[in-house]
């Protein structure tokens, strides 16, 4: 060893713990994380179990917090809250129309521009646009669209006048105005349509050219070809769509503001009143709790179900 190593003193390596047991490489990782975690936890984390705490209490934003305990619940799950009830009602009648209408129309949409024609992106971008459009534009837009003097209705006169019926009243009847709004949900089928592209597109065309040598024609290589082999493609869409449908909110409160008589009141609109409207934060958070466990369990059972019908290719039998 030289003098002049002697003289030069050591460098602390990266890898030299601390007090707390930390190296630098940990602390610099902690300090790049720091930023999300904090509003994480400010903005994620906190809000979620201050409203699990609120759910159990009295508040309206200002002045102290009561303590409730069961009593928001209660209410709620007794039936005892007609408006409530309504609303679960709209939302379940929302749901069960509007999941099934948007993967079958996508994926009839998907299949048809699935097709090797001239200028077929020109096709798949249109139908692809209105997806991207804002909630409340669209909904703007479909207030005019549903009018009784609208666009849809003078379509239907067409078939309409020359057997002496009347089009519907789209948003002033109660009977007519959530078909109404499931109509419009259609609307913003592109997201569901581009990922039923790429599965079709995915598809290996030897599976189709061994069947039609079984002699399988359309609807046969349909049913034992191509469902099969979307059923991924289908199953994400499933969650997604029965999520997003719990979660209806802004053309509710754009067009028709949850009427007319409460038939278009979701369950997302009746928790913004209590909070926002009512100031019964406690009152909401319960709905919201509510709201929570029910995607939760739809969520759950389906991923158990998928195991019977879901196929991926990768897997062993």
């Amino acid at each position: 060893m030289t003098a002049s190593d002697m003289a030069t003193p050591p460098v602390a390596s990266s890898g030299s713990r601390g007090i707390l047991g930390w190296t630098w490489k940990d602390v610099r990782g902690f300090l790049f994380v720091l930023p999300w975690l904090v509003g994480f936890v400010l903005f994620v984390a906190g809000p979620f179990f201050f409203s699990f705490f609120l759910s159990f209490t009295a508040w309206r934003l200002v002045g102290d917090i009561r303590w409730m305990g069961l009593e928001n619940y209660a209410q709620l799950l007794s039936g005892e809250d007609t408006r409530f009830v309504q609303s679960v009602y709209n939302t379940v009648y929302y749901v069960v129309f509007h999941v099934p209408g948007v993967l079958i129309l996508s994926f009839a949409i998907a299949a048809l521009l699935n097709r090797k024609v001239k200028g077929i992106a020109l096709y798949r971008t249109a139908f692809y646009l209105p997806s991207i459009t804002t909630g409340v534009a669209t909904a703007v837009l479909w207030y005019w669209v549903l009018q009784p003097n609208g666009l849809l209705n003078n379509f239907l006169n067409i078939f309409f006048v020359p057997l002496g019926i009347s089009p519907p009243n789209w948003l002033g009847s109660t009977t007519w105005a959530m078909p109404g709004l499931i109509i419009m949900s259609f609307w913003s089928v592109g997201t569901t349509m581009i990922i039923y592209l790429a599965g079709l597109q995915g598809i290996p065309q030897h599976l189709y050219e061994a069947a039609e040598i079984d002699g399988a024609g359309w609807w046969g290589k349909v049913r034992n070809v191509t469902i099969p082999m979307m059923t991924p493609q289908i199953f994400l869409t499933l969650v997604l769509a029965v999520i997003g449908s719990f979660q209806v909110f802004t053309t509710a409160l754009i067009i028709t503001e949850g009427g007319p008589a409460d038939a278009t009141l979701f369950l997302l609109l009746y928790l913004y009143w209590n909070g926002f409207r009512f100031f019964k934060m406690g009152y909401a958070s319960a709905i919201a709790w509510i709201l929570f466990f029910i995607i939760l369990f739809l969520t759950i059972v389906q991923f158990v179900t998928a195991r019977k019908w879901v196929y991926y290719e990768g897997e062993r039998a």
